[in-house]
């Protein structure tokens, strides 16, 4: 019996969370799933260069909320939102290209 077509699915090595998921059941969970949890504890100065890499994360959910349609979530068809996400991104990409000057 062949599996589902398309490449296979590929686990994250770890996860990047901030203390508000500081928590020994988010902890074990993710073990569990032999994923390293890169969180830090509640109390315990922050982890040096975590912020960095999750300001690309919450940088790109904060421009996809500039269209409204994508932040209030009035779509209800999947394939349709599905769509519109791919042209944001699209127009995203097109707005931070360098303008080619003669």
């Amino acid at each position: 019996m062949a599996g589902k077509p398309g490449r296979p699915r590929r686990r994250s090595d770890a996860l990047l969370g901030d203390k508000g998921y500081d928590s020994n059941s988010n902890r074990r969970e993710l073990r569990k799933r032999h994923i390293l949890p890169v969180i830090s504890r509640k109390g315990a100065p922050s982890i040096k260069g975590l912020g960095k890499l999750r300001y690309v994360v919450e940088q790109t959910f904060s421009l996809l909320h500039h269209f409204k349609c994508l932040a209030v979530g009035w779509e209800r068809r999947l394939d349709l939102h599905d769509a519109l996400v791919s042209l944001a991104c699209g127009l995203i990409c097109w707005r931070r290209l360098p303008k080619h000057r003669p």
